[in-house]
């Protein structure tokens, strides 16, 4: 009976020894296997934070062009109400002087008719 017991302690020890033998082993692989899913997903976040800063950046090129355009058409419209104000100037300004070019020409003309209209009946 007791060389069975010490069969028995002789396979609890070696089962126990190969239990944790395999325990270790199993550990190590499961930080291995740890280890690169941890690096597996640092690469894809770091392709992501790459990904982000590429669209970001492309967005503010869009912004900064899209501001551009504004406030190019707010100065086109600038120039363009000054020069409608400039050509509303001109045109009652010539509109003045062909009234004033107009009386004058309409003095002189009746001015000779009633010269002539004298000398003829004189």
């Amino acid at each position: 009976m007791e060389w069975f017991n010490r069969v028995d302690a002789t396979y609890r020890t070696d089962l126990r020894e190969l239990n944790d033998l395999n325990f270790a082993r199993f550990d190590a692989r499961l930080d291995q296997r740890v280890a690169a899913s941890e690096a597996k997903i640092e690469q894809r976040i770091t392709a992501l934070e790459a990904k982000i800063e590429q669209r970001i950046t492309a967005l503010d090129a869009r912004v900064d062009q899209r501001v551009t355009a504004i406030e190019f058409e707010q100065r086109m419209a600038q120039l363009e109400s000054r020069m409608n104000t400039g050509f509303a100037e001109l045109r009652a300004e010539l509109l003045r002087w062909m009234f004033i070019y107009w009386g004058g020409s309409v003095v002189t003309t009746v001015g000779l008719v009633l010269l002539v209209l004298s000398a003829v009946r004189a």
